[in-house]
């Protein structure tokens, strides 16, 4: 049977929000079979569980954030994006303030936490969504155009094409194909940091945005080049940023996919969209279990490999 994946351990992490600038402590503990992946809001006066799924994504200015009536967590995808490379099913997520520290602006950090504490196998199915027929969205025309969409594949892969038009990033690739049967998640895409322009930084400091960004949590670029001095992490480190919050963004559906998903110009918005034309679709997916791993896709068998 291929099993469900918690925590052996806890885990404890502290940090700044990217958006928020706000001081937060976080901890990570292990779950029981079939809880999925719940954040909980510990500053409040009454803690307040925020369990992952599509539904629960109320804005995407940004950002992925989830919330439970007033009670919200923002920028949660970097952290989502660790647990869907590294297959945990089960976890709980304490958090003292409404965002999740940036860290070092990738998932690198969060992977780093996951594989400290252990990995555990539990004795309970891992449920897959797999999908059946291709789903899509899309918005605009010509220039404008961008889409997601989602096709059957035995396993998980993703592909993903931005369209800066920056030196900084015609320079390296601007699109990118990621297996998790083939590649390694914590080598290829989880050290890729979030990245920004100087000239959008005072609008969004104006509008209460990126108070706690800067060049230790992302790669920042002027109008012609990366300002941070040691440079770029992956050659093509901007599109697989991008791979990387669409595994945070599509791990919000509450269980991994076994899907195909190719995008252009795709952001939070449009993955979350996604995700809910696929649900509202019910004839486009199921949920199987592999009760013979030996049947399950690459990448899913094994639990993820440190470093």
């Amino acid at each position: 049977m291929l099993q469900q994946r918690t925590l052996k351990t806890l885990t404890r992490a502290v940090g700044v929000g990217l958006h928020s600038g706000q001081r937060v402590e976080l901890t990570l503990r292990p779950a029981q079979p079939d809880t999925g992946i719940v954040f909980r809001r510990v500053d409040l006066p009454q803690p307040v569980d925020i369990p992952i799924r599509a539904e629960a994504v109320t804005d995407t200015r940004l950002a992925s954030t989830i919330a439970v009536g007033n009670a919200k967590v923002h920028t949660v995808e970097h952290l989502m994006s660790a647990c869907a490379g590294l297959g945990i099913d089960n976890l709980y997520v304490d958090i003292t303030a409404e965002e999740v520290p940036i860290l070092d602006g990738s998932s690198a950090s969060f992977v780093f936490l996951l594989q400290s504490a252990g990995v555990e196998l539990q004795n309970a199915p891992k449920r897959f969504i797999r999908v059946t027929r291709p789903v899509e969205v899309r918005e605009g025309e010509g220039a404008n155009a961008k889409w997601a969409r989602l096709t059957p594949y035995h396993g998980y892969k993703l592909s993903f094409e931005i369209d800066f038009d920056h030196p900084a990033v015609d320079s390296t690739g601007q699109r990118v194909e990621f297996d998790l049967g083939q590649g390694n998640y914590s080598r290829d895409i989880a050290r890729a940091r979030t990245f920004g322009f100087t000239r959008d930084v005072e609008m969004m400091r104006s509008n209460g945005l990126a108070l706690g960004g800067g060049l230790d949590n992302a790669i920042v670029m002027d109008d012609y080049k990366v300002l941070n001095s040691d440079g770029l992490r992956y050659d093509d480190e901007f599109v697989k940023h991008k791979i990387l919050d669409a595994m945070g963004d599509l791990y919000l559906i509450g269980k991994p996919l076994l899907a195909a998903y190719s995008a252009f110009r795709s952001g939070h918005a449009m993955n979350n969209l996604l995700l809910r034309e696929l649900l509202a679709q019910r004839d486009a997916w199921e949920v199987v279990t592999f009760e013979d791993e030996r049947q399950a896709p690459t990448g899913f068998a094994q639990p993820a490999r440190a470093w």
